[in-house]
């Protein structure tokens, strides 16, 4: 399959939201290795082709926009009514000549805001032209404004803004305007669709939080768990992966967890690590849920800025620490809004807990002048997993933290590829 996008874009600046509109499907494309050309005015300067656009899988293709070697002022037709200018049709022929050629290698054209934006009337009128003679190209017509009012009688060829285009899908960024949008192109509801805007939230990470996403999926799981610390047995790595196996087995949602850990003498990492996954594995979690970044690249210990960063993406935050003088990751975790679980038992996570509402639980503890030793009945398990059901029923209730996960997982580039965009190609 090859796809063609069709923007008519004179430049690229950032900006302007169709361009980060058609930046993100670009991504999706390519990204799923699909062969794809992009189609823009031939005044559209090189010198801004910057990010997804300089890719060099993308094929980067110039519109002609010259009649008579003069340059084609687009004019603004957003009246339903009035007259054309004296070359329009000659324009358009020219246009459309090209554009069927252009366009001859391609099996979809995915079309943005052509058939709505009235100084588009004249490519309007051309991609029609187009489609006569490419009858087998299938076009995908985004509509990125609100519709507009059908007009009753309207006249060519004003009616382009209002009428259909055979073997084409019309599309709206939401379900609300889906109604609105078959009324304006006087189409069945039925040959309508929908594609989100998509949040590459990936796209404002760093280099090494986007290799962490190369190796453990950080956009869609339903938990996401990010636990930093010294790579001692204090810091009890193990309990966090216990609860989070817990979470995935009674609820059945995803989870995964990264551990940003960094160096310590205590224990030989190796054997730690493999008790730490162990524990995981044998309360719900599967080895593929787990990361630690000192095996991804980063042996002594992630950016500060990177673990900021994974804060941003994840939603709980899980410290069952031995002992604490105060507990700065905690504060760091909150900032960016995860729910927060702290071991009551240690002062200091108690001291700040409180203040920033956290849920507690117990694990033993290091106190001033004395060690503390929970006792769990019927057992640790039972333990772990009344508290996962209620963890988990206060997450969701919490409208913030929903919105901030739903945010990350329905809104991204993956979801909107293979729920949207993937499934309207292969129509």
């Amino acid at each position: 399959m090859k796809v063609a996008i069709l923007t008519m874009f004179n430049g690229l600046s950032n900006t302007y939201s169709l361009v980060n509109v058609v930046a993100e499907h670009l991504r999706m494309l390519l990204d799923a290795g699909i062969e794809t050309k992009m189609l823009v005015s031939e005044d559209c300067p090189d010198s801004e082709r910057k990010g997804i656009f300089a890719d060099e899988r993308l094929e980067w293709v110039k519109v002609t926009n010259r009649f008579k070697n003069k340059q084609i002022i687009w004019h603004d037709y957003s009246k339903p009514d009035g007259a054309v200018h004296k070359t329009f049709f000659d324009e358009a022929d020219v246009v459309a000549a090209d554009l069927e050629e252009k366009l001859s290698d391609a099996d979809v054209c995915i079309m943005h805001d052509i058939h709505y934006q009235g100084w588009h009337l004249m490519h309007n009128v051309a991609i029609r032209k187009v489609q006569e003679k490419l009858k087998n190209l299938k076009f995908i017509a985004i509509t990125h404004s609100a519709p507009v009012n059908r007009p009753t009688d309207v006249k060519w060829p004003f009616s382009c803004r209002y009428s259909p285009m055979p073997n084409t899908t019309y599309v709206y960024p939401t379900y609300s305007g889906i109604s609105a949008l078959a009324k304006q192109y006087n189409v069945p509801e039925g040959k309508c669709g929908v594609i989100y805007n998509s949040l590459d939230l990936l796209s404002f990470m760093s280099v090494e939080v986007k290799s962490v996403h190369k190796h453990i999926d950080l956009l869609s799981p339903d938990i996401l768990i990010v636990y930093p610390g010294r790579f001692t047995t204090g810091k009890r790595f193990e309990k966090v992966a216990a609860l989070a196996g817990c979470i995935k087995r009674k609820t059945e949602l995803s989870v995964k967890v990264v551990f940003c850990d960094f160096p310590c003498m205590d224990i030989e990492p190796a054997l730690y690590k493999a008790a730490i996954r162990k524990i995981g594995v044998y309360y719900g979690l599967s080895e593929s849920d787990m990361a630690f970044t000192s095996d991804l690249g980063f042996p002594n210990g992630f950016p500060r800025s990177g673990v900021f960063e994974l804060f941003t993406l994840s939603n709980l935050f899980i410290c069952p620490s031995y002992s604490e003088s105060f507990g700065l990751t905690v504060i760091e975790a909150a900032s960016r809004g995860n729910f927060l679980v702290l071991n009551e038992a240690v002062p200091a996570l108690e001291e700040v807990g409180k203040r920033l509402k956290a849920y507690f639980m117990r694990w033993d503890a290091r106190n001033f002048g004395y060690d503390t030793k929970e006792t769990y009945k019927p057992s640790e398990q039972a333990y772990l997993e009344e508290h996962a059901l209620r963890i988990v029923d206060l997450m969701r209730d919490n409208p913030t933290l929903y919105a901030k996960t739903l945010a990350r997982q329905k809104f991204s580039l993956q979801w909107v590829w293979y729920n949207q965009l993937m499934p309207m190609l292969e129509r």
